[in-house]
């Protein structure tokens, strides 16, 4: 049985991401998230203006007149959420957990993708693999994916985003949007993975960023606990040294991690957790359209 307390957070998300799919990211994902190509439709008789190229020379001879070939585009695409399940998503100040914001985004790119007749997919991670959910298409399926995200209960607590990229290598045959969900606090070692993925896969980077994990307030002696290690330090926080030196490695960490994804030529987007979170993708879609256009 679902919880009663479950059942309300799922239902708020759905009334409130699915409003907001519809209302602000619908439209722009079918224009820049393409299908797997061109499929054969049907043949009929040549018009002014038709490209020569499609002109199908045996339907043409036995008719006796010019016939082409036409296609449409085959639309529906395989949409996989590879979302982050690490003990650091439990973190949060601005607006709760991460892991709220996490779902209210996958409950947002899975509405927009079945709004375009997308079929959504799901891999839950933590230093391993800790669930796959197939693609499918339907709102139903959209709600268990979001279930699914604020129901489970990780066997791991580090992040590794190596076994979930190649879980996607190896379940995705064709050509598929892949949004890698993630704080991203994890330890160097999956560029190599990330590459071999993007080679076949559109992915998408989106990292979800609490503000206390870029800037420390001044707040006098804190004691702090990594979640996914376990270890215990203490902060100064009233030093204003200290707060420097966090900002600027976090700052670093971010400089750097950002010039892979440039490297890698991946489009990926900035999610803050005590900010919209619409916004910052529809600005994706805006930079994706208008790149398209350029290449037109």
């Amino acid at each position: 049985m679902v919880p009663r307390e479950l059942v309300k957070k799922l239902r708020k998300i759905e009334i409130h991401t699915a409003r907001l799919a519809d209302e602000q990211l619908a439209g722009g994902w079918h224009s820049v998230f393409k299908g797997r190509g061109m499929a054969f439709a049907e043949v009929r008789p040549y018009q002014p203006g038709d490209d020569v190229r499609t002109i199908d020379w045996n339907v043409s001879a036995r008719m006796n007149q010019v016939h082409v070939k036409v296609f449409t585009e085959e639309r529906e695409m395989t949409v996989m959420l590879l979302v982050d399940l690490s003990a650091s998503q439990r973190f949060g100040t601005a607006a709760g957990p991460k892991l709220e914001t996490v779902a209210e985004l996958g409950a947002l790119l899975a509405f927009s993708a079945i709004r375009n007749d997308d079929r959504v997919g799901l891999i839950l991670f933590t230093d391993r693999v800790e669930r796959f959910v197939p693609p499918r298409k339907g709102k139903g399926h959209v709600m268990r994916v979001v279930r699914e995200i604020l129901q489970a209960d990780p066997q791991g607590k580090g992040t590794d985003l190596g076994p979930a990229l190649a879980l996607l290598g190896r379940i995705a045959r064709r050509r598929a949007v892949a949004f890698l969900v993630s704080d991203f606090l994890a330890p160097d070692g999956w560029e190599h993975a990330l590459r071999v993925a993007a080679r076949r896969h559109d992915v998408i980077p989106v990292h979800v960023v609490d503000p206390r994990e870029q800037t420390l307030p001044e707040a006098g002696l804190w004691t702090v606990e990594d979640l996914e290690s376990g270890a215990i330090v203490e902060v100064d926080t009233a030093s204003p040294a200290v707060r420097a030196a966090f900002a600027a490695q976090m700052a670093r960490a971010t400089a750097r991690r950002e010039r892979m994804f440039r490297r890698l030529r991946l489009d990926h987007v900035r999610i803050e957790t005590s900010a919209d979170r619409v916004r910052p993708l529809a600005e994706l879609f805006r930079r994706r359209q208008a790149r398209l256009r350029g290449w037109r």
